[in-house]
């Protein structure tokens, strides 16, 4: 068996371990990284940017909320079933946190709100150097982390697996990890730091500790390796266990490959149409049952109620053709408006290919038999629904009269939406130090955890009115277990 010993030892190479990493170098300490998979960084290759509050940027621009407006807005959002000091501290240092990366060379290239009707500009997307903004431009902060990791002398050992948490005497004392080639290592270490990602490629353990189950009630991605490790590792060491969800911050288009969720290829412009509020949303019993202009967060909360937990996004060639020449309705940045050329060919195309759940008819009846929509129902509910658009007045879901497009002329589109997501959400219980608490609520000496394994902060619903929320947890919970787990090691040496 190898051994190795340091002062702080942190396993999950993602988002909050690698901010925990540099946070605890650059107060002095000997750290050592163990990352399962063979590149650093994570879900955090993949995200836009994180949340910050009262940030340079923010203050130079003059942009709200300040942190008091932050805080009150989470809280009556979550409808304070969630740990107001911990989610205090978070927004307090976000906007630090935002600094912090600036200090490391990372270029902010706009803060934006989701949405365009309700919440906060805090969303601080990412402006890679070689490519426009978009998904994945947030791997440059994982760049700048592991690159700032390694000149403060962090060591990084990549498919490294942490099988065990050591403690003695009641106190963490370290790891035993197994390499690539099998090869046992003991990491003797002061503190031990989890941040392994969630359970988000754990089907078994989403059914088990969740209101969801993968594949029948959402679509989410499954990041490989996002199997809980972290999670139970610090259940078998006397952990409690905090509340547990998925990141369902929306509608997605369903595959016709049951256990797949789509990515890339047209999937991205396609959500976008079919999520726009000016179509007809209606269930598998053909009702309309939505205010189709509300937000994909709280439209993923009504479809989990619905049979199937599905929802079908309807409209006409005329609408069709106004999504080509004018633009989406709604959207938000870096894909506000776009015109989707050749909207047309994209979904005759797509109802040929048949992997996503497209569906194209020259009639109501034959779309509604392509969908598998009780016929009947749905005739009259279109009926109904014309009748609203000619009126101007949603008299049963209040629609805006802006979005109350009729359903009129062939060929008719529609997509089988479902419930789509980023991955897991808490499993650890912590305090607002991130210490990682036993069943008494008392913390466990020496053990921390950040990011999503310890994120119960959105009660059961995504906090959109302040978005980057789970990239900015995850960063500024990571650099609260490095600074405390610091704190931490100070206070045992001096007491040695």
């Amino acid at each position: 068996m190898k051994r190795l010993e340091t002062d702080v030892v942190i396993f999950g190479g993602g988002t909050a371990g690698l901010a925990a990493a540099v946070t605890a170098a650059e107060r002095g300490a000997r750290v050592i990284v163990l990352e399962k998979s063979s590149v650093t960084g994570g879900t955090g290759n993949r995200g836009m940017g994180p949340l910050g509050v009262e940030s340079r940027i923010q203050r130079w621009k003059k942009i709200p909320p300040t942190k008091e407006e932050a805080f009150k807005a989470f809280m009556d959002f979550t409808l304070w079933r969630v740990d107001a000091r911990l989610v205090s501290e978070y927004i307090r240092r976000s906007g630090e946190t935002i600094d912090w990366l600036e200090s490391m060379g990372v270029e902010f290239a706009d803060v934006i709100r989701y949405f365009t009707r309700r919440g906060y500009a805090t969303h601080h997307v990412v402006k890679p150097p070689d490519r426009p903004p978009g998904p994945g431009a947030s791997a440059v902060i994982m760049e700048r982390l592991t690159e700032k990791a390694k000149e403060l002398g962090v060591q990084i050992y990549l498919q490294t697996e942490v099988k065990r948490i050591l403690k003695e005497d009641g106190r963490i004392v370290g790891v035993i990890a197994q390499s690539k080639e099998g090869e046992e290592i003991e990491v003797r270490a002061k503190a031990v730091i989890i941040a392994t990602g969630g359970f988000g490629d754990n089907p078994e353990m989403i059914k088990n500790y969740t209101k969801y189950e993968w594949g029948k009630t959402i679509f989410s991605m499954r990041i490989p390796g996002m199997r809980g490790d972290g999670i139970r590792l610090a259940w078998e060491v006397g952990a409690a266990r905090d509340v547990m969800t998925m990141e369902a911050a929306g509608l997605t288009l369903a595959s016709t490959r049951p256990g797949e969720v789509p990515i890339g290829g047209p999937i991205m412009t396609l959500n976008r149409v079919f999520t726009q509020p000016t179509n007809l949303m209606v269930d598998v019993l053909g009702e309309r049952c939505v205010n189709e202009e509300v937000e994909g967060a709280f439209l993923a909360n009504a479809v989990f109620r619905l049979k199937d937990s599905c929802i079908f996004s309807i409209f006409d060639d005329k609408t069709r053709e106004k999504y080509e020449t004018e633009g989406f309705e709604w959207g938000s940045w870096p894909w506000p408006f776009e015109r989707p050329k050749e909207l047309g060919k994209m979904l005759e195309e797509e109802a040929k290919r048949g992997e996503l759940a497209v569906f194209v008819a020259n009639s109501l009846e034959e779309l509604a038999e392509k969908c598998g929509i009780k016929k009947d129902t749905f005739l009259k509910t279109v009926k109904e629904y014309n009748a609203t658009c000619e009126k101007g007045y949603d008299e049963v879901f209040f629609k805006n009269s802006r979005y109350l497009w009729p359903i009129k002329k062939p060929p008719f589109y529609a997509g089988k939406l479902v419930i789509g997501g980023y991955g897991s959400l808490g499993g650890i219980k912590i305090n607002y130090k991130c210490e990682v608490l036993d069943e008494n609520w008392e913390p466990i000496p020496g053990l921390y955890a950040a990011g999503v394994d310890a994120c119960s902060i959105y009660h059961d619903t995504y906090v959109f009115i302040l978005p980057g929320n789970t990239m900015g947890f995850a960063l500024t919970s990571g650099r609260i277990a490095g600074e405390n787990a610091v704190n931490y090691i100070k206070k045992l040496n001096a007491e040695r």
